[in-house]
Formats: C-alpha cells, structure tokens, sequence
C-alpha cells in the first residue's frame, strides 16, 4: 500500500492577532461564535477562550462587550444571567436542545 505523503499545515497568513481581528469584527457587527470562527478561521472553542479574555481586556479602552443571550428556540426561554461564553447545552424549563446561539458586539 502506497501512502502519500502527507501536505505540512501551513496556517494563514494574519496582518493582526487573532484577538485584534476578533475585536475589529465585533466592533463592525454582531456576530455568533459560529460566524467568528468562519471569518477567523479558528474552532469555535478557540473562539470562546478569545471571548473569554477579550471581555476583561477591552475594559481597559472603555470598550464593553453586549451580548444578546441566547434563547431557547421550543420555549422562548431566555438566558439573561448566563456568564459563561458558550451556547447552553439544553434549557432548564423545557429540557429543549434547541438553542439559538448568544450575539455578541462591542461597544
């Protein structure tokens, strides 16, 4: 059996950190993790731990970080004291799975 050789992974070329260009997207629109993570091209769970850490460090340029909470797509349930960056699992009234995910933008 013949295997090819494998490419190396050559990652992108970036102007700007991946936390940079985060910021300069939120800035411009409101976006889901999902939506960053395509334009960044990084997992989503890259994207979360960016959040997470973006949130603190605009504080600093009087920025603030708006979220629109997620919501329960079967029950309207809506997530407003949630804390954490990443979509709810299920929702604690219905045990729905279907969520509709948080936007996030910077103000």
């Amino acid at each position: 059996m013949n295997q090819k050789p494998k490419e190396p992974f050559i990652p992108p070329e970036r102007h700007e950190t991946v936390r940079k260009e985060i910021v300069s997207f939120l800035k411009e629109q409101t976006l889901t993790v999902k939506e960053i993570s395509g334009y960044v091209r990084i997992s989503e769970k890259e994207v979360s731990a960016h959040l997470e850490h973006i949130k603190k460090s605009i504080l600093r340029d009087n920025l603030k970080m708006v979220v629109d909470p997620a919501t329960c797509k079967k029950c309207g349930f809506i997530f407003k004291k949630r804390e954490r960056i990443s979509k709810p699992g299920k929702c604690p009234i219905c045990n729905g799975e279907s969520i509709e995910e948080p936007y996030y933008s910077i103000r």
